[in-house]
């Protein structure tokens, strides 16, 4: 694999802004920040186009957007997503002030 990429989200987030890039000189590494879960579609589009392999999706993402991603890239790249145990549960909540 010469180049993936990992989209995260995060309050403030711009991802035409918020782009870092890892280069190891035999793959690249590309994070893209978004602040709202809605830019995840064409944030991974982006990555593909400008020649991603294979994307990774925060966890925040969930089912839901992973699948709207995998719609948009198609066959073109395998997506792929963090997700938590429910044992992760409280600790999200606690986290993002969702309440138990």
């Amino acid at each position: 694999m010469r180049q993936w990429g990992f989209v995260y989200l995060a309050d403030g987030c711009d991802p035409a802004r918020d782009v870092s890039r890892v280069d190891t000189g035999k793959c690249l590494t590309v994070l893209v920040g978004v602040g709202e879960v809605g830019q995840v579609v064409a944030a991974a589009e982006r990555l593909v186009a400008e020649g991603a392999q294979l994307i990774e999706l925060c966890g925040a993402f969930g089912p839901v957007w992973t699948a709207r991603v995998i719609d948009a890239v198609g066959a073109r790249v395998p997506v792929g997503s963090v997700m938590y145990g429910g044992e992760a549960t409280k600790q999200l909540h606690d986290l993002f002030g969702l309440g138990a």
